[in-house]
């Protein structure tokens, strides 16, 4: 495994963002640079101790997804080649964390397809009967598989802040009726052919998030990360058992060490043992082998 990445510097492009993953460089005015890093977050926190090859894994994941839904939307990857913007060096480092995208107008919602009733989802129906004002049946469990997906849209916030859940009607009110209409409908055509694909390779896609963004024609584009751990909740099916809360080929290892700790989940977080990195680690990669295997 190579050298953990916690965060970049590149010596010819100026930095725009960093997120609690991602660090965006600008490219040209057109183009931006996203590179995954191998920091890991829990409760909205950027944890101290990163997560060796995550980054890389991660953008393996997403680039297969963009790949397998390019028929359903188009995407933001582009076909430049990232060795004439850097260095030897730092494209030794970039290659398999980083990917050259389109530069497009974010849309200030985050498009959340649950397909079963985990998180606060399952808060939500256990206060209310409904999730976002979607009214469900009476009886379900946790973690039970819905009737059919739902689309919950949730508002952006800021990095070390919680995204806010919202009703389908606010998301109209933030892009109007056609785009949230047209969101909605391909969100859940991505989830519909990833939960399809995914089943069958032994892993529920139990719920995710998508973003997206608009390109110069104002043509939706699907965006950010697609289908990863770190952007939905991943079960293996062999290990899956209505009325429990399922374990997860993401960060739940971490999640489960930091609430042995008398921490407030509040920055700066803890570092984190090794041999829980090592296990998360291990998840993520799993995830990324039963996902990517060529078929038989």
């Amino acid at each position: 495994m190579s050298q953990p990445v916690f965060q970049t510097e590149l010596s010819n492009l100026p930095l725009l963002a960093r997120g609690k993953v991602r660090d965006i460089f600008q490219l040209d005015e057109h183009h931006l640079l996203f590179v995954t890093s191998d920091r890991i977050s829990a409760f909205d926190v950027i944890l101290p101790t990163p997560v060796p090859g995550k980054g890389e894994l991660l953008t393996q994941i997403s680039n297969f997804w963009f790949d397998k839904s390019s028929d359903l939307i188009p995407n933001h990857l582009t076909d430049l080649d990232l060795r004439d913007y850097v260095t030897e060096a730092e494209f030794a480092q970039l290659e398999k964390r980083s990917v050259i995208v389109k530069k497009l107008r974010p849309l200030p919602v985050e498009a959340i397809v649950r397909g079963y009733i985990i998180g606060s989802g399952w808060k939500d129906y256990q206060q209310s009967g409904a999730i976002c004002g979607i009214e469900l049946p009476a009886g379900l469990q946790q973690a039970e598989k819905l009737p059919q997906p739902i689309y919950t849209p949730s508002s952006k916030a800021e990095v070390g802040d919680h995204d806010i859940n919202i009703r389908f009607e606010d998301s109209v009110q933030l892009v109007g009726q056609e785009l949230a209409e047209q969101v909605r409908d391909v969100s859940l055509a991505l989830y519909k052919m990833a939960a399809e694909y995914a089943l069958g390779r032994g892993i529920i896609i139990a719920d995710t998030k998508f973003e997206f963004g608009l390109d110069e024609n104002d043509q939706l584009v699907l965006a950010d990360e697609v289908l990863t751990p770190d952007s939905s909740r991943f079960w293996p099916l062999d290990a899956y058992r209505v009325g429990e809360s399922p374990v997860s080929f993401d960060k739940q290892y971490i999640r489960d060490y930091l609430e042995t700790l008398d921490w407030d989940k509040t920055p700066p977080g803890p570092e984190i043992p090794a041999d829980i990195i090592a296990r998360t680690q291990a998840k993520y990669q799993q995830a990324y082998d039963i996902l990517t295997a060529q078929s038989a």
